[in-house]
C-alpha cells in the first residue's frame, strides 16, 4: 500500500508542478505524514533550507510544523474538507523551524486524483 501511494502521489505532483513552481503564494500538498510536498515559499515561510529538508521531518505533520493552538482546527478543517468535499479559509499559527510561529491564512481544498484524495493548500501570512 505504502508504494502504491507514493506513486499515486509522485505522479500527482508532477501533473501539479507548475503550480509549485509559479505561484505567488506558499504552496503544499497532503496525501499523509509521508506524502507531502510543498514549494520553496513555504518550506522558506517554516525556516527550511528546501522543501526536502521540510518534508523529511520525522514527527507528524501536525506535531512538527504546526502550533500547537492551531492544530485541532487544522485536524478538524481537514477531515470536514475531506468528507464534504468543500474548500475552506482558516486562520493558522505554524510552528517554524525555530520554535517561533508565524500566522496565516490558509486556503485548503480537497482533490481527486486516481480514486484518492488530497489536500492542496495555499497559504499567505496573516
Amino acid at each position: 500500500m505504502h508504494q502504491h501511494h507514493e506513486d499515486i502521489f509522485k505522479g500527482f505532483y508532477e501533473h501539479l508542478k507548475p503550480i509549485f513552481s509559479t505561484s505567488d503564494q506558499a504552496v503544499y500538498l497532503y496525501m499523509d505524514d509521508v506524502n507531502k510536498v510543498c514549494n520553496r515559499k513555504f518550506s522558506s515561510l517554516l525556516g527550511y533550507k528546501s522543501p526536502a529538508e521540510w518534508a523529511r521531518t520525522e514527527d507528524t505533520f501536525l506535531e512538527a510544523h504546526v502550533a500547537k493552538e492551531s492544530r485541532e482546527l487544522l485536524a478538524s478543517t481537514h477531515r470536514n474538507s475531506m468528507e464534504r468535499m468543500t474548500g475552506s479559509m482558516i486562520d493558522i499559527k505554524w510552528k517554524k523551524r525555530s520554535g517561533e510561529t508565524v500566522a496565516t491564512k490558509v486556503i485548503l481544498v480537497p482533490i481527486s486524483f486516481k480514486g484518492h484524495l488530497f489536500a492542496l493548500h495555499f497559504v499567505s501570512r496573516a
